[in-house]
């Protein structure tokens, strides 16, 4: 995909916006009924012409108040039905819109949420939150307001021209040689509004997005006393911003005086003309002032589809952008008819010969012949330097790649025969570094299993460890915890997540060594609830601190993506090299440290 979409590219067909049937195909009725509405309304309008020449030529020429009266609420009667039918238009079509694009950013939004990592290596998320709220209000414009201008003018330009011709071919002669002069420049000084609009835009884009990310990490900045740097960095997008707005501004300007002056330059000369036409007894009055109307009809709807045609085709660009996200397929293929996983929650977990190698990485392997069987309830960690494959375990367990080779088996089901989803129902996962959502904690707690009561979350909390320091909150469970949890500390955090996963009650447990980066006192607080969690449960840890690991049943030594030895603490550190020069570096500092 394209990572530089800001400048919203025009598509090379209109092709895309077929997409948009599918969406638009619910709402039958409505576009019908503003159908209705935009011909009642077309038809008004095409109408006040003639209704204002009959006031001229038969209200005032015949100096009779009753006969002006009476035409003057034949011209309202039209205008209002103009009014009220246009207003009904403007409704369901604004509305349509609306609908249309809540749609697609639900659809769009679905489908991104069920991509495998693979789809997030290549594509930024902000690219995506771009196409999410940028490409949409642009579809939004074309499913609602524009298609209904675009067919409004066509019948306001054709019936205007039609009408032109009926009133006089000569002054029609006339106008269809001074719309071109009128129109064609207004067009070239039009693109290149636009041209500066996008750059403002950009220039806009660039310094939201340099104070947000300084504003995020606004206490980096100032421990490195980087204030008044990023003051000097945002002055100068600042400026740059202001420099695009003001070229935006004078070429705004311009087309604003050059559109003034053409029109009404074409509006004088074609009145000179038909003034003359009125003192040689060729038109009346009336016909002067319809055929004056018309004209303005022609020009601008012949403007206005101008700008609508430019609509149409960057909204087609936007289309085709979305459409990328509607039609991606992950790459985690599930069967046609998947098996189930068997009713009883054992949690055996069974590597067979797993090879495995990352999609941007294809040529370095991630596992290579990977076998273990871990039998229900058993607690085993993985251990070995960076790069090991002890997180890529997780991965595959969790069914987010699938195999270059071997299988991997739940309960005595290949995971690849089974709904990525109803594996992940069976496990899980306490991570390193917690993700606190933006929401209260009862509902971070809640997002282990989302039909939860109120009661069983504050039961998940108290066996959590995370009860007594939640109702300490301003609002207790009801607290908002902020973005990211920055109400919360780390070991806070922690215990949010083993909340969740205690509410969840998986037979699978996978922990990728929680405590890692805790003080004393939290990593107590955080071993003794996951010691409550690992109860009876099947756990495999990812372990960075071999202090962590001692209890288990068995560690497994990794390295290069294979096992290279298995057992209990004290047999390894006698056999295996690798753990025994870990255990030396991480035992023998801490020794050091105790001695000191």
């Amino acid at each position: 995909m394209p990572a530089d979409t800001d400048n919203r590219p025009k598509g090379k067909s209109l092709r895309p916006l077929r997409e948009l049937v599918p969406f638009i195909r619910p709402y039958t009725r409505v576009v019908l009924l503003a159908a209705v509405a935009l011909l009642v309304g077309a038809g008004a309008l095409l109408g006040l012409p003639i209704a204002l020449r009959y006031v001229i030529d038969y209200g005032i020429a015949a100096r009779d108040p009753a006969t002006i009266n009476q035409y003057f609420v034949g011209l309202f009667v039209v205008a209002l039905l103009f009014g009220l039918f246009a207003a009904l238009r403007l409704y369901l079509v604004t509305w349509l819109g609306e609908r249309v694009v809540a749609d697609i950013r639900k659809a769009v939004y679905a489908r991104v949420l069920r991509m495998d990592p693979t789809f997030f290596e290549v594509t930024q998320t902000g690219e995506v939150l771009s196409r999410l709220t940028t490409d949409t209000t642009l579809i939004q414009s074309i499913a609602g307001t524009g298609v209904s201008i675009a067919l409004r003018n066509v019948i306001q330009l054709v019936g205007a021209l039609v009408m032109l011709a009926i009133t006089s071919p000569r002054l029609m002669g006339m106008i269809l040689l001074l719309i071109p002069a009128v129109v064609v420049p207004l067009i070239v000084i039009g693109r290149r509004v636009r041209g500066l609009s996008r750059d403002a835009q950009d220039k806009v884009a660039t310094t939201s997005g340099l104070a947000g990310e300084t504003l995020n990490a606004v206490q980096t900045v100032q421990a490195f006393t980087l204030e008044e740097f990023q003051v000097g960095r945002f002055g100068e997008a600042v400026q740059a911003s202001f420099r695009a707005a003001a070229r935006r501004a004078k070429a705004g300007a311009l087309l604003t005086g050059t559109s003034i002056v053409a029109l009404f330059g074409a509006i004088t000369f074609v009145l000179w003309v038909g003034a003359h036409a009125v003192l040689a007894g060729e038109i009346t009055g009336g016909q002067l002032g319809q055929f004056l109307l018309y004209a303005m009809f022609v020009a601008g709807s012949a403007a206005s589809l101008s700008e609508v045609w430019s609509e149409v085709q960057r909204a087609a660009g936007a289309m085709e952008r979305l459409a990328e996200l509607l039609t991606a397929s992950p790459r985690i293929t599930v069967p046609a008819q998947p098996a189930s996983l068997p009713a009883r929650r054992e949690g055996r977990i069974v590597f067979e010969q797993v090879s495995f190698s990352y999609p941007s990485r294809p040529g370095s392997a991630a596992l290579r012949d990977f076998s273990l069987e871990i039998r229900p309830g058993e607690k085993v960690a993985f251990v070995g330097p960076s790069g090991a494959g002890k997180t890529t375990t997780f991965q595959l367990l969790m069914r987010f790649y699938d195999l270059a080779g071997g299988r991997i088996l739940v309960d005595g089901v290949d995971i690849a025969t089974v709904r990525p989803e109803d594996v992940r129902q069976r496990i899980g996962v306490v991570p390193q570094e917690t993700v606190v959502f933006a929401a209260s904690a009862r509902d971070n707690i809640r997002y282990g299993r989302t039909g939860a009561t109120d009661a069983e979350i504050e039961a998940a909390a108290t066996a959590a460890a995370a009860d007594e320091f939640i109702r300490k909150l301003p609002e207790g469970y009801d607290t908002f915890l902020g973005e990211r949890g920055t109400r919360l500390s780390g070991g806070q955090k922690q215990r949010i997540a083993i909340a969740r996963a205690l509410l969840k009650d998986p037979p699978v447990l996978l922990l990728d060594e929680a405590t890692s980066a805790l003080d004393a006192e939290s990593e107590r607080l955080v071993q003794e609830a996951l010691e409550y969690l690992e109860k009876d449960r099947t756990t495999i840890i990812i372990a960075h601190r071999l202090a962590t690991v001692l209890k288990a049943d068995r560690i497994v030594v990794m390295n290069e993506g294979r096992i290279e030895d298995i057992g209990r603490h004290e047999d390894l550190v006698r056999r295996n090299p690798l753990y025994a020069r870990l255990a030396e570096l991480q035992f023998g500092e801490a020794r050091a440290a105790d001695a000191a």
